[in-house]
């Protein structure tokens, strides 16, 4: 029997999304986040592999680049508008 995992499920999910929505490579967000680089890459392809849609849907190999490649982007932009936002409420309540 395996020993105890000394992370959650929901430590596991978190990692993995930052690991994913961020610029940064999976090796740079696991020291930050205190994890081992190969763990957080390990987590991350088993993410992939599970929330993979079928490879049989009609794209051409340039098409699935570009998805990805805008999906990363797209993941880049939600997290910079939600810096936005917190920058700005925290600036409307900041009287100087």
């Amino acid at each position: 029997m395996a020993p105890p995992s000394k992370y959650t499920p929901e430590f596991r999910e978190e990692a993995v999304q930052i690991a994913l929505r961020s610029s940064k490579t999976v090796s740079e967000v696991g020291r930050e986040l205190e994890i081992n680089p190969e763990t957080l890459r390990g987590w991350v392809k088993k993410h992939k592999k599970r929330n993979e849609p079928p490879a049989d849907v009609g794209l051409s190999l340039s098409e699935r680049a570009r998805f990805k490649e805008l999906e990363r982007r797209n993941r880049e932009l939600e997290m910079e508008n939600a810096f936005l936002k917190k920058c700005a409420a925290y600036f409307a309540k900041d009287p100087q």
